[in-house]
């Protein structure tokens, strides 16, 4: 794995591999580290070898949130007045809108804490596997100012605006195990077995219709602002999309022969 800006990438087969690199703030991202991440999606995204993305860590957390402490110190000044309306577009928004629109599966492995920027890449994810004991929180009315990276748009979408308030304005910390029970990710499993979770979800994700899953992906994500008609006008764009690819044509042989199927994600 090659590190650099404390974000670690790796290609293994159709797996792409990001890994959170910075054990000594807690994998905090400064903008180099966002940076780095986003141009690494935004390859995935054209990349027709690729199947799988997979977001993980290094050390004893996920995630810390984006870290305010170099933001505020670079360069020995403080940002001048906008400044964090105008870069927060190009980086921490921009990382969220990647996995959210990248028409591949994206999978967050949590450990430890997952806090506001933390927390949402988590929540953008579509499979997030957590431990158990892992915690997740929304640090920013503690902290004196309001959420962002797609915070007030995920959380209502996934819990309901009740409790999209309590953790968002009470700062409610959940586990691992509250956060798959409140239904914001996709599973949580006991500590020791995270790892095996993961990787049988990964080859199953890796094994799959890659075109379609990414159009399903898209599908719903978009299905989320649109009505009815225009949600049905976007599916049937993306079955005849879909029913021209190799992976189609390998689903009704394997169906007809009473078989697996073997797609190869083309």
């Amino acid at each position: 794995m090659t590190t650099e800006a404390g974000v670690g990438l790796d290609r293994d087969g159709g797996v792409l591999r990001i890994g959170l690199d910075r054990p000594e703030r807690r994998n905090a991202l400064d903008a180099a580290a966002v940076r780095r991440i986003v141009g690494a999606l935004e390859d995935a995204a054209t990349d027709d070898a690729l199947r799988v993305v997979v977001i993980e860590s290094r050390g004893p957390d996920f995630c810390s949130g984006a870290d305010w402490v170099a933001s505020n110190t670079a360069g020995g000044a403080r940002p001048r007045p906008g400044s964090v309306q105008r870069r927060t577009a190009l980086q921490a928004h921009r990382l969220i809108q990647l996995i959210t629109e990248v028409q591949l599966p994206v999978v967050a492995v949590v450990r430890g804490h997952a806090a506001g920027l933390g927390f949402q890449l988590a929540l953008a994810a579509d499979f997030t596997v957590a431990a158990e004991s892992s915690r997740f929180w929304e640090p920013f009315l503690t902290r004196g100012f309001s959420p962002d990276s797609g915070a007030t748009w995920l959380l209502p979408r996934l819990v309901g605006i009740a409790r999209a308030k309590e953790l968002m304005l009470l700062g409610r910390r959940l586990s691992g195990a509250q956060a798959a029970e409140w239904g914001l990710i996709y599973r949580a499993v006991p500590d020791a077995e995270l790892d095996s979770a993961v990787a049988v979800l990964v080859e199953t994700l890796g094994q799959a219709a890659t075109v379609a899953v990414g159009l399903t992906k898209r599908l719903v994500n978009r299905g989320l602002e649109l009505g009815l008609t225009e949600a049905m006008q976007d599916e049937a764009f993306a079955l005849e999309l879909t029913s021209r690819t190799a992976d189609f044509r390998e689903g009704l042989v394997a169906f007809r022969e009473r078989r697996p199927p073997d797609f190869s994600g083309r």
